[in-house]
Order: C-alpha cells, then structure tokens, then sequence
C-alpha cells in the first residue's frame, strides 16, 4: 500500500535528530493519524491536554490517555491516533530510536510480516 503521508494536525517540531524526533501534536475533533507501523522505531504518546485515543492491531486494543498518561507503542505494530470524543487533543510524541519508517495499514486486511 502507497500513499503520500501528510501530517494530520498542528505539528511543532522541538527536536529532530538522525534517530529521534520529538513533536508536539495538536488533533481537531475527527482528525487522525492513520493507521501505520514502524520496523524499528518506538512511538511513545504524552497526553497535554484533552484525551488522546490509540487504536491497536496485534491484539486489537483500544488505549485512552488522560492529562499527563503516557504509552508506548513498540515496533512492527499496527497503530492509529485520534482525539477521544468530540474535543480535539495535545500531545507529545517521542519517535525513536533508530531510523524512521512509516507503513500504511489496512486494519481489515493487516498480516504481519
């Protein structure tokens, strides 16, 4: 599956090296990042305001962080992240370490690799 990844949200950018990159994102009500894995990178979520939904695949699971929740997703699995509700989200997302990757998923067909 190919597609040209824009960025959903509000991005700010607070650091961005070779192996880790840390952004604080901004979600509006039904925005998303969709569905995708990494092969080697960890995502890890900081919910700063709001509440911050992350959907997984590998077992399906779905995770709600409040203020000041964090959770880690680990390589190879599936994720997507949405605001929870009807109010829009802040968080920080730490990505790393290792070279990033991004691959798209479709959640009612995925197989891992």
């Amino acid at each position: 599956m190919t597609e040209n990844y824009i960025r959903a949200g509000k991005v700010n950018w607070i650091a961005k090296g070779g192996n880790v990159g840390v952004q604080e994102r901004t979600l509006a009500p039904g925005a998303d990042i969709p569905w995708h894995y990494h092969n080697i990178i960890t995502d890890t979520s900081y919910c700063l305001e709001g509440a911050v939904r992350i959907e997984l695949l590998d077992p399906p699971e779905s995770i709600i962080l409040a203020v000041g929740q964090s959770f880690a997703i680990h390589p190879k699995r599936p994720h997507r992240i949405t605001p929870q509700g009807d109010r829009g989200c802040r968080f920080l997302l730490v990505q790393g370490v290792g070279e990033y990757d991004r691959h798209p998923v479709d959640p009612d067909t995925w197989k891992q690799p």
